[in-house]
């Protein structure tokens, strides 16, 4: 994927997209212009019109970028394989204002997979905010979801929110305090 941030584009079919920090779906329309802030983890903040939004992934071809690659799974991968492939799935999550991961971050509390007796696997996922009132809550929660569920063998990801413990700060990873200079 090609990764322009800053970089300027016009939107060239309708899209949806959700208004940062609020979470408030809307539909961008052909011909809007606006700049390109954050394009990781296969998705995009954008900057139109006074307001940041975020465009998923799957929308990519809309403000003319490339959808990221699903990921892949080893043959006969173990459950191990499948959990080491999840945390590197949430690391493609980032917070749509911090250019951060929202592993490294510390958001994931805890990540589990277990196998069906089908063969396939359920991950369960439990994340949290930076702050509890962040309307991006429901959004960041569905994108963890979609990442998890594009893992081959996984038949459900359940992802749920919480905020016990609170987050602070000093769940971030050293990197991502050095990165936002909160050390």
């Amino acid at each position: 994927m090609r990764r322009h941030e800053n970089a300027p584009f016009v939107v060239n079919r309708e899209v949806r997209a959700v208004i940062v920090p609020a979470g408030q779906e809307v539909r961008l329309k052909p011909g809007q212009a606006g700049y390109i802030t954050q394009a990781l983890g296969g998705s995009f903040t954008v900057y139109l019109e006074g307001n940041l939004f975020r465009i998923a992934g799957e929308d990519a071809d809309a403000i003319g970028q490339e959808a990221a690659k699903p990921p892949e799974l080893p043959p006969n991968a173990t459950v191990e394989d499948v959990r080491a492939l999840a945390w590197e799935q949430m690391r493609a999550c980032y917070d749509p204002e911090i250019p951060i991961n929202i592993v490294d971050l510390g958001l994931v509390y805890e990540c589990d997979v277990h196998e069906n007796e089908d063969g396939t696997r359920t991950v369960d996922a439990q994340i949290t905010l930076t702050a509890p009132g962040c309307g991006m809550g429901d959004i960041l929660v569905e994108d963890v979801r979609d990442k998890l569920t594009r893992i081959p063998t996984v038949r459900e990801a359940r992802v749920s929110l919480t905020f016990d413990p609170p987050w602070n700060q000093s769940m971030m990873s050293e990197a991502a305090r050095l990165q936002t200079g909160m050390f």
